[in-house]
């Protein structure tokens, strides 16, 4: 068992102008933040951890006015604000004040609000969620029914929002159109609601264990691949009859990348959404771009605009079109919060949640 994540008492400052006190009810561990610990996604440290999660309105800062003690939120892990090039032309998820904000550990807002011995602790992803209370940025939060559980709400945050994002906003995919999925965790398990969501046919799920295909098949994916049985490319071509429209990699490996590129039709698209240690390079037949005439997508928090795109996930959920709960594997204390990652690292569950 490894423990790289210190559980601590630390100190927190009251909101500030413009930010929210939060309680954290529920916390999701995503590989997102496994990469933080192993530094595949180097931060700046020390850092609060954890970026996927809901919870509770206690108070307000000067300057809100749309939030009052008591609402419910989920976080978005890139705030926005707004005014930026990215903001004002509908693409929030890249926007630019936000995203510099995150490289920084910091929020939108500038501040740092957590301390330990005097000294600034880092925000992941201006939310940082495994903590019982954190301070955000109001641009960082969406409000949201409350009738729906925050366990369950958590994962609208990241997993929802980037799986089924990246199926419906990043690809547009078509009625009848043939996708196929690489990478069964929690992102790629909600790319496969996606899938069934946009009414997609065939829907191949691609991935290393079994446990995880099967998970695939129950949730609405047609056909099943285990790496390792076969050649996976050939899989998904006569699965697809020659190539999948729509090739999905959500695994954050260049291997994943390379067999979905090579798995996409002729004119297909292929949406690469997992994220790879930036000095990985993928390698692919330049002329295939052009004389194929196929595309290469990136897909970064499932080009969703949270406070559109959320409300709506989260009707189709409540309406039962969208089954987010079926992602939990379990959940956990935050002092057991390095075995649940351990767990995670290992294959062996997809979405825990941390109960702060």
């Amino acid at each position: 068992m490894s423990r790289p994540l210190e559980v601590l008492e630390v100190d927190l400052e009251e909101p500030g102008l413009g930010e929210v006190l939060v309680e954290v009810r529920a916390a999701g561990l995503c590989h997102s933040d496994l990469s933080a610990i192993d530094g595949t996604r180097p931060w700046p440290l020390p850092i609060v951890l954890g970026h996927e999660a809901a919870g509770i309105v206690r108070a307000v800062g000067p300057g809100v006015r749309d939030l009052v003690e008591g609402d419910h939120v989920v976080f978005s892990f890139v705030p926005m604000c707004g005014s930026c090039r990215y903001c004002v032309a509908g693409r929030p998820y890249l926007c630019e004040r936000g995203v510099q904000a995150n490289r920084e550990g910091r929020l939108i807002t500038g501040a740092r609000r957590f301390y330990l011995e005097g000294k600034p602790l880092n925000h992941h992803l201006g939310v940082a969620a495994f903590s019982q209370f954190t301070v955000a940025a109001r641009e960082s939060l969406v409000p949201i029914p409350k009738d729906v559980p925050l366990e369950t709400a958590a994962l609208f945050g990241c997993a929802i929002a980037t799986g089924v994002g990246a199926v419906l906003n990043t690809a547009r995919v078509e009625e009848g159109a043939s996708v196929a999925i690489f990478g069964l965790g929690g992102v790629g398990l909600a790319a496969v609601m996606g899938a069934v969501l946009a009414g997609a046919y065939p829907i191949a799920a691609v991935d290393l264990l079994p446990a995880k295909v099967e998970l695939a098949r129950s949730m609405g994916a047609t056909h099943g691949v285990v790496v390792g049985d076969g050649d996976v490319v050939e899989a998904i071509r006569e699965i697809t009859g020659g190539g999948a429209d729509y090739a999905f990699e959500t695994a954050g490996s260049v291997e994943a990348m390379s067999l979905a590129y090579k798995a996409t039709r002729r004119g297909g698209v292929t949406v690469t959404v997992g994220l790879p240690h930036p000095e990985r390079v993928l390698s692919l037949p330049a002329v295939s771009l052009t004389a194929e005439e196929r595309i290469l997508k990136g897909s970064y928090m499932g080009s969703t605009n949270p406070r559109r795109d959320l409300p709506r996930f989260l009707t189709l959920h409540r309406i039962g079109r969208l089954p987010a709960e079926r992602l939990v594997t379990g959940t956990l204390s935050l002092e057991a919060i390095n075995e649940g990652f351990d767990r995670l690292a290992r294959g062996e569950v997809v979405r825990q949640i941390v109960i702060p």
